[in-house]
């Protein structure tokens, strides 16, 4: 067949559906309505969805910052309080709730992962910023929590050197706050020699401190203050003479004062004893 002549045959087909149109949408007139709906529906629902994911997206990101914030912001006012007696440490075990419903609801890994490692953060922290000293078992309760927040944040950092490595570090402090130094030696020495971690902020303060964990390792015991003395020994001892108020009959000679008048000048002079040589 010649291209010309199938040319023709093509044009006429249309010809003819176009032609045909009108009656054939007349005859399916609702089936058309009912797909137009459909199509209609299905794009508005998927730009719909694609907007309200983005605006939700943006609005945990900023509820994520606001509450890290909150965390340092947080600690400035506890120390301020402190000053006035206050103990108001607890208001960092609510920004670690706050941390952890912000994991829980994270759109990615990347997300999730920063939020478990500053719950962890505030869960130390608040061990730290009590105006008492915690008990043994409040703070092997707690800093386990915090280890299993680090925990669960490497899992979801793997994709992420710089969040894995903040969050092994933070593993490490765990462990030293236990009291296993060993195993923090450990922690630290994988993040030192992972090549894949090499050049991020928490390697540089591993290798910090590898050099400083041995006066880590010592207790610090500060000395007791001086007992200040009793005021009586502090002031000097003042000997006072008591004035005898019958001195008794004045030495003429030595004692006395002798008034002269010369040349109208009144001048008082000493008379010495009479005895002394000169």
């Amino acid at each position: 067949m010649k291209p010309a002549h199938r040319h023709e045959m093509k044009t006429n087909e249309l010809a003819e559906w176009l032609s045909n149109l009108p009656q054939w949408a007349k005859k399916n007139l609702r089936v058309i309505i009912y797909v137009s709906v459909v199509i209609v529906l299905a794009g508005g629902s998927y730009f719909w969805n694609r907007y309200q994911k983005n605006v939700v997206s943006v609005k945990k990101q900023l509820h994520l910052t606001s509450l890290i914030s909150q965390l340092a912001q947080g600690k400035t006012k506890i120390l301020n309080d402190h000053i006035r007696g206050l103990d108001t440490s607890y208001m960092l075990m609510k920004v670690a709730d706050s941390l952890q419903a912000a994991a829980q609801n994270a759109n990615n890994n990347q997300m999730a992962a920063f939020a478990l490692i500053k719950r962890a953060e505030a869960l130390r922290a608040e061990l730290h910023y009590r105006l008492e000293k915690a008990n043994t078992q409040d703070i092997t309760a707690q800093i386990n929590r915090a280890r299993e927040s680090y925990v669960k944040a490497i899992e979801k950092a793997a994709a992420y050197p710089p969040l894995a490595a903040a969050a092994k570090f933070g593993l490490g402090l765990c462990e030293e706050e236990l009291g296993n130094f060993e195993t923090a030696q450990q922690i630290y020495y994988e993040i030192t020699t992972d090549p894949n971690l090499e050049g991020t902020v928490a390697a540089v303060q591993t290798k910090q401190r590898l050099n400083e964990i041995a006066d880590y390792r010592q207790e610090i015991v500060f000395s007791k203050p001086p007992v200040p003395q009793n005021i009586e020994t502090i002031l000097p001892q003042l000997t006072t003479t008591p004035v005898d108020s019958n001195p008794g009959p004045v030495d003429p000679v030595r004692n006395s004062t002798k008034r002269k008048i010369s040349n109208g000048v009144d001048t008082n002079l000493n008379i010495v004893d009479a005895n002394l040589p000169g």
